[in-house]
């Protein structure tokens, strides 16, 4: 965003330099001359400022009356003050005001103009994230791509970035994290959202059949080809192509995708001419790719070809509290779809849900309350309600705290103990397991190799 400010000062001259220079430095400008002017200006055309910019000292309606009105009316709207009478109580009756910024008269022009730059774009991103969260709605509670835990909220802020970037994604997370409506979401705020949205689950598409399935196929190409075929690529063209299980592609494709990646054309089984594509691609896997990489078995050029943006889905596990804000979503939906009087959960139920890891990630979470809420008699549920695995489940975890040396374990099985932790947090990750412990991957697969505990 460039930037459209709202000028408000008594002085006539000092409008006219601010509106001079902000406009040669690329923003768009109106000014006021009075508080009481700028809030009949803002009635009908609030949502044309990404700032307003108003002295403190002018007749008519003080400065700080004015930031009141303006954050009451209109919370999004930041409004920064300029005085010249330049003071830590100033400065704070503002802000408490509800200013969101201060500068102090004369304004170096350059500086300010940064300011209410980055100001522009901070709103920007306040607003997609808002936008993203209300489009979004309860197609993305029901996966869980919601909550208020702060690795959600950083979830957020990069899908607000990366929504309206046309470049290639990937997607990682444990299954049941909600990769594909992460993929639609981008797709849905994109500017390619009037086009196609492909989707494929590369494990579902038998190799001798991928390119076909791919770029396509034309009459008698092969053996079974009676008619052309039109591949997922050209399907998808102007549009997005999502591809599921990204780390379960054929090697014997992956070099013909990157090609077709590369040079934005696709050439059908047994034809002699090359189609143009334009589509974005968007990948998703629960797999390691690095991993896969260092063991052949992916190629890296197509790894960083479609690695340009990285997203990544936290397991359930790790998001905290989210786990019972999600609860008790699920148990409003469900309480509504059979027609019972389901409010929330007992105490003893909220810590059972809280110490169970949830492997199967809010997926599985989701079916636990849809059972709890069809078989509980009351208006809360209770431990009784929830899966046995669920009610039944007791922490691996070891605690070291006895005294009794007789009791006490040796360094490295302490060492051996929590590297397997580590590693099921990371969902065994190993290259995301080795960063944590501050280890090389290599170094990892040797302890891990030494105590016979290398995962398959």
């Amino acid at each position: 965003m460039s930037g459209s400010v709202l000028v408000v000062d008594d002085d006539a001259f000092i409008r006219e330099v601010l509106s001079a220079n902000f406009t040669a430095h690329g923003l768009r400008v109106d000014t006021c001359s009075s508080a009481v002017e700028a809030l009949l200006r803002l009635t009908t055309r609030n949502g044309d400022y990404t700032t307003v910019l108003t002295d403190l000292q002018m007749p008519g309606m003080h400065g700080d009356e004015f930031c009141r009105r303006v954050a009451e009316a209109y919370p999004d709207l930041p409004v920064v003050v300029m005085t010249a009478h330049a003071s830590l109580d100033t400065a704070v009756a503002a802000l408490r005001a509800g200013a969101y910024d201060f500068l102090s008269k004369p304004l170096h022009i350059e500086a300010t103009v940064l300011r209410l730059r980055r100001i522009a774009d901070e709103r920007g991103l306040q607003a997609e994230v808002k936008r993203l969260r209300e489009s979004s709605g309860a197609t993305l509670e029901a996966v869980g791509v919601v909550g208020d835990s702060p690795i959600m909220q950083s979830v957020y802020d990069l899908l607000a970035r990366v929504c309206r970037i046309d470049a290639s994604v990937l997607i990682t997370g444990e299954t049941g994290t909600g990769k594909e409506v992460v993929a639609r979401i981008l797709h849905d705020r994109s500017g390619r959202r009037s086009g196609p949205f492909v989707a494929v689950n590369c494990s579902a598409i038998p190799e001798a059949l991928f390119e076909s399935e791919l770029f396509g196929h034309v009459k008698g190409a092969f053996t079974d080809a009676r008619g052309e075929r039109l591949g997922l690529l050209p399907q998808a063209h102007g549009g997005s192509l999502f591809l599921d299980e990204f780390g379960d592609l054929p090697l014997s494709v992956q070099p013909k995708l990157l090609r077709a990646l590369e040079e934005r054309q696709v050439r059908p089984v047994g034809a002699s001419r090359e189609t143009a594509v334009d589509m974005r691609l968007i990948a998703a896997t629960n797999l390691d790719l690095e991993t896969a990489i260092a063991s052949g078995k992916f190629r890296e050029d197509l790894f960083f070809r479609v690695n340009v943006i990285h997203v990544n889905l936290p397991p359930l596990r790790s998001r905290g509290n989210d786990v019972l804000q999600l609860a008790q979503h699920f148990i409003r939906r469900f309480a509504a779809q059979v027609d019972k009087q389901v409010v929330g959960l007992r105490p003893n139920a909220a810590e059972l849900l809280m110490a169970y890891p949830w492997p199967g990630n809010v997926r599985e979470l989701r079916n636990s309350i849809e059972r709890a809420v069809v078989l509980t008699s009351y208006d809360h549920i209770g431990p009784e309600d929830l899966p046995p695995k669920v009610r039944e489940h007791r922490s691996q975890h070891v605690l070291i705290a006895s005294d009794d040396p007789a009791e006490l374990l040796p360094l490295d099985e302490v060492e051996h103990r929590y590297i397997l932790r580590v590693l099921e947090s990371a969902g065994g990750n190993k290259t995301l397991a080795a960063k944590i412990l501050g280890l090389d991957r290599k170094t990892l697969h040797r302890k891990l190799e030494r105590r016979g505990a290398e995962p398959t």
